[in-house]
This record gives structure tokens, sequence and C-alpha cells, in this order.
């Protein structure tokens, strides 16, 4: 086991996860799209995004499942591992703005050796994703 890995005995419900703010970048959330093998025009193409009514280019939900994995795994460790993700969207992710990710631990259970976090993202506008993680943790026997 890795030493900057959680133990799940150590972690208890309500453990409130660091804040990660994310700035948003256009490089972000393009490279995010293609990186992803996304290639709807609104999220490479400002006037794509004009066009269907958004003032620029707009994350895209694989990147915004990505950041949460990275957020989740940054707290847990590198010997943890996502078991389930269930995530929606809000509002967009655009360009100039910054997303910060909070979250806290919701549940435990003993017998998977898994606990369940609560993300939320927020932007200016509001949430721009929330939902939950399931995360398997070791246990040290």
């Amino acid at each position: 086991m890795s030493h900057d890995t959680l133990d799940f005995r150590s972690v208890e419900v309500g453990d409130a996860l660091p804040e990660l703010p994310i700035d948003l970048t256009v490089s972000l959330i393009v490279g995010g799209a293609l990186v992803s093998r996304d290639f709807t025009p609104v999220h490479h193409s400002k006037q794509a995004a004009q066009d269907a009514g958004m003032q620029d280019v707009f994350m895209n939900i694989l990147t915004t499942n990505g950041l949460v994995g990275r957020f989740v795994t940054d707290w847990a460790g590198s010997d943890a591992r996502i078991t389930a993700v269930s995530i929606k969207l809000g509002t967009p992710n655009l360009p100039g703005d910054t997303m910060t990710l909070t979250g806290a631990v919701k549940a435990k259970d003993e017998g998977a050796g898994t606990v369940e976090v609560e993300i939320a993202g927020k932007n200016a506008w509001g949430n721009h994703v929330t939902g939950t993680v399931t995360v398997a943790l070791p246990t040290g026997a």
C-alpha cells in the first residue's frame, strides 16, 4: 500500500475532501473534448457554440467526469480504486471561470471496503456537476 493512500478504517462519514479549484480555459475545454474523442462542434468551435446560443465553447461531460475522478483520487491516494460514478450536469463550464470541486464522505460500506463521496463542482453560475463517487480503499489488513 502506498503511504499516501487513505486507509478505509481512518475515513469517517462527514469527512470533507480538500477543495479543488480548476481554472477553466479554452485549452482545457477543447483539449478535454478532443482527447475524449468528442468532436461535437460546441466543445471546440466558439462560432458553433455561439450559433447554439452559448457565448463560448463549453466543457463536455467526459472531461467533467475525468476531473471528478481526479478530485476523488487526489484525496484518496494512488492505491484507491473508483468503483462507481454517478454525476449530473447543471450549469455549463465556460472559459474564464473557475470550477471549485468540493466533497464529503456520505457513507461507508464495511463489507465492500468502500466509501461513497458526495461531490459538487460549482462555477459562477451555480453547480456544474453534482453526484457521488464510490471508492474502494485498502484496509491495511
